[in-house]
């Protein structure tokens, strides 16, 4: 059974950093691309940060430069960086990966990023 387990969120203030954590029940080396998203009340889901099997990053524009996404296979986890944070960036902040060959996407269950301003 794939599980996603996110971490590492919590309320700071502006300017301030996190880290995020994701951590997974499967080889990650096995999903073609894991992501990071968030939620924020009232808003659609948004993709903050993609990862593909290769290690090659890409991100949202208003978190390009301030964010950073990376891949430990070894360890089977995803990590977002995130620096100089906004109050815009609050939100609920999920992990996710996508299966080859079905397509399918598993979800972790969020972690809440507050920034005060």
């Amino acid at each position: 059974q794939v599980q996603l387990v996110e971490s590492g969120g919590g309320s700071v203030q502006a300017g301030e950093s996190l880290k995020l954590s994701c951590a997974a029940s499967v080889e990650i080396s096995t999903f073609s691309v894991m992501n990071w998203y968030r939620q924020a009340p009232g808003k659609q889901r948004e993709v903050v940060a993609t990862v593909n099997r290769g290690g090659i990053p890409t991100y949202r524009v208003s978190v390009e430069g301030r964010f950073t996404i990376s891949r430990d296979n070894a360890n089977n986890m995803v990590y977002l960086e995130m620096n100089g944070l906004k109050p815009e960036d609050t939100a609920v902040y999920f992990c996710n990966g996508v299966w080859p060959g079905t397509g399918t996407v598993y979800w972790g269950q969020g972690t809440q990023v507050t920034v005060s301003a």
